[in-house]
């Protein structure tokens, strides 16, 4: 019997694969637990249809990542941050991924989730720095940040 894979099956198959098993093992297993379901010409179309589906959304998201990249990379896009300095050289306080993500809004009015934003360590130190962001699964840039002495 052919099935079209609901959710991953151990050794069976990947969610909407379609695939030839055993019927008693469909019938009984697969179709009773919401493994799987019978793969009619109709259920097969409606799959190749959910499947362009997402293909054409993930297309959308890359454009828009590709977008919000290209206006990162632009020489103008340089996110600034006027911090008060101790003695040492060091700011007062730290410039987090979140401070990064509100400024990068407010000031050029690209929104970016704080948890895109590659930072080891909030930064302390003074002048151009280079943070790489993850805005989409294949689509890093970088934000260029000045940070200068109040």
């Amino acid at each position: 019997m052919k099935v079209i894979f609901l959710a991953d099956v151990k050794g069976q198959g990947k969610k909407g694969e379609i695939k030839e098993v055993p019927t008693g093992y469909a019938q009984n297993f697969l179709i009773k637990k919401n493994l799987a379901k019978e793969a009619t010409t109709q259920a097969i179309s409606a799959l190749r249809g959910q499947e362009k589906s997402k293909e054409k959304a993930h297309a959308e998201q890359v454009a828009a990542a590709e977008a919000i990249k290209a206006k990162l990379a632009e020489e103008a896009t340089l996110v600034k941050f006027v911090e008060k300095v101790g003695p040492d050289g060091r700011t007062f306080g730290s410039i987090t991924s979140k401070k990064i993500a509100e400024e990068l809004e407010k000031q050029f009015g690209i929104k970016i989730d704080k948890r895109h934003i590659q930072l080891d360590h909030p930064i302390r130190a003074l002048g151009l720095i280079d943070v790489p962001v993850k805005i989409y699964q294949d689509v890093t840039g970088v934000i260029n940040l000045s940070i200068k002495e109040a």
